[in-house]
């Protein structure tokens, strides 16, 4: 029999202490069939099931905390690893942690609230409320106002997706600088990208409009009030939104860590977007909500929202993927109500079923979050959930001649993004969002990832050429992903061309990457973001003479309000420092600028 490594049985056994241990022995079985069974989208060359404690070693995860719901109650809970590696302080139930965005599933039960109270109604432009700060409308909203329905539901057409978190020594903007795009925001203004109920565009800048908005109308911080009105109420007496937590709970607080297991820096970060990223929680805290909505749909009645302001938050918003406040599944009738989240080195998930009182809660203190989906899918199986567990495919993995592979690499486009198929530190990989994932073949042409569901298959010209791939999911064809043959003649999105640039530069392979950048300023010549970034690539393509005439051709420009060429370019130095790149040849840079390197 294979040994766990000693500090992998010492996670192990710190899940076995610090849970929970007054269960029934059906319970207890339950337990351990959650945690020996865990798969992904595949299993290769009929491998085992893993363990929590296996997945969470090859992960490189520190510390797991779950709760799951069953029959309309909460069955069981439990701590896995550490909550603090270097003070080896370890996970328990009673661990708080900063997952992200779950906190605007809460944030919208406080604006319904207000709604239920008639202090504000959902479909009423937001500036009549809003009193500190006023939304500026452009031409792009084309004439329409925006209401908090729609910011609930992530229909309101508005920018900046999510946001990063800040130092907790400082500097940390304000609300009002985050909505505004001002230093030190690290994200750009909250403005319209189209008119509302145009289409789904997910947007935690839309949420920390509602949370201005709600601190106006009460006339309370926004902590305190969520507190006071909807945490408390609904069961969730260990969580807070106040950011940073009072320093009485810090003891409590789970540090954060990299996807490679390394802590972040001072344990954790700031993030002034209290409704969208700011709520701190356990998940037996979260299973309260879980549960109070969930028997409020079965006609009982909820601690906080009246049985209308429910079916707002349970049901889809204008038949997209969301309600106000939550994401809606069907699997194949039978409905899910839950939130992803993913903070600076946590990350979590919850789901609820709307009929039969099954549910999660799930949060680990790191930044990979796919052991999520394992042990979910485990939970689903062990506790029967309708139509919710997935069978992972069975494959059969054979080599494949590097040869072969090579012809394989590079640039895909398939629905609005892109894939890559590459070479970084002598493997061959897949990569898309932002995931580098291995192949697994099944014939020379076909291979799959246990990161990704879809099977993909090469296709060629009559030549032998390859032209991009096939992809199934489930039994169902979605369109091919195709080839990029030039990059230099493709109309792509600015993001879509840092992307590839900047994977390109992971894999250090500079002149591609160079290529991309330039491509991009060729279609959006205003764009300085890109052009610091060409001149980054000239730059480690020994190519001084181009570098230095970018920079000192913008050396006066401003990036944003508030944010200068000089301090992007030192802000990007730093970052090239410390992920470990070569920086020698900034030092020219500098003195021939004449700016003190940061």
């Amino acid at each position: 029999m294979k040994r766990l490594p000693l500090w992998i049985a010492i996670l192990f056994f710190c899940g076995q202490l610090f849970g929970q241990n007054n269960y029934s022995p059906e319970t207890l079985e339950k337990i351990k069939a959650v945690e020996n069974n865990l798969t992904g989208n595949i299993i290769v060359n009929d491998a085992k099931p893993g363990t929590i404690a296996g997945q969470m070693a090859k992960y490189k995860v520190n510390g797991m905390s779950i709760a799951v719901i069953h029959d309309f109650k909460i069955e069981w809970a439990k701590g896995y690893g550490w909550a603090d590696v270097e003070e080896k302080k370890p996970m328990t139930t009673a661990t708080l942690f900063e997952p992200g965005s779950i906190s605007k599933t809460l944030n919208a039960i406080g604006i319904l609230k207000l709604a239920q109270e008639k202090k504000v109604d959902l479909y009423t432009d937001i500036n009549t409320y809003l009193t500190s700060w006023k939304f500026p409308y452009d031409s792009l909203s084309k004439g329409k106002t925006i209401n908090l329905a729609q910011l609930l539901a992530h229909q309101a057409g508005l920018t900046v997706h999510g946001f990063p978190g800040h130092d907790i020594n400082g500097p940390v903007p304000t609300v009002f600088e985050v909505l505004d795009g001002k230093k030190p925001s690290f994200t750009p203004a909250v403005r319209s990208a189209f008119e509302p109920d145009l289409k789904f565009q997910y947007s935690g800048g839309g949420t920390t409009i509602s949370q201005v908005l709600l601190t106006d109308v009460t006339g309370q911080a926004y902590d305190v009030w969520m507190y006071e009105n909807v945490l408390k109420p609904i069961g969730m007496v260990n969580s807070t939104y106040a950011q940073p937590p009072a320093k009485d709970q810090w003891h409590l607080c789970a540090s954060a860590y990299n996807s490679d297991g390394t802590p972040i820096e001072r344990k954790f970060h700031v993030y002034p977007e209290q409704a969208a990223a700011g709520l701190w929680m356990t998940p037996t805290d979260l299973c309260h909500y879980i549960l109070d909505m969930q028997l409020a749909y079965q006609g009982k009645p909820s601690k906080v929202l009246s049985p209308d302001m429910v079916d707002l938050h349970l049901k889809p918003y204008r038949n997209g993927p969301t309600a106000m406040g939550t994401f809606i599944e069907d699997h194949d009738g039978a409905i899910y109500f839950g939130h992803g989240a993913g903070n600076d080195g946590f990350c979590g998930q919850f789901f609820g079923s709307l009929e039969d009182g099954n549910g999660i809660a799930i949060f680990l203190n790191s930044d990979n979050g796919r052991l999520l989906g394992e042990v979910i899918n485990s939970v689903a199986k062990v506790y029967n959930w309708k139509n919710f567990y997935r069978e992972p495919r069975r494959v059969k993995s054979m080599a494949v001649p590097d040869e072969t592979l090579k012809s394989y690499e590079g640039i895909y486009l398939f629905d609005n993004t892109w894939a890559a198929i590459g070479k970084k530190d002598n493997d061959f990989h897949f990569f898309t969002n932002g995931t580098h994932a291995k192949m697994y073949f099944s014939s020379p042409v076909q291979f799959v990832n246990e990161e990704f569901q879809a099977v993909k298959t090469m296709i060629k010209d009559e030549k032998g050429n390859v032209t991009g791939y096939t992809r199934m999911v489930n039994d169902k064809e979605y369109p091919p992903a195709k080839k990029i043959a030039n990059l230099d003649t493709l109309q792509l999105e600015n993001h879509i061309l840092g992307e590839i640039g900047w994977y390109y530069f992971g894999n250090k392979q500079y002149k591609e990457s160079l290529a991309a950048f330039r491509r991009g300023t060729e279609l959006y010549p205003e764009d300085l973001n890109t052009l610091i970034n060409l001149a980054h690539l000239h730059l480690f393509n020994n190519d001084y003479a181009s570098a230095i005439a970018i920079y000192k051709a913008h050396l006066n420009d401003e990036v944003k309000p508030g944010y200068s060429w000089v301090q992007l370019l030192k802000d990007d130095y730093m970052y090239f420092k410390n992920s470990q790149n070569e920086v020698k040849m900034f030092d020219k840079v500098f003195k021939e600028l004449k700016i003190e390197k940061p």
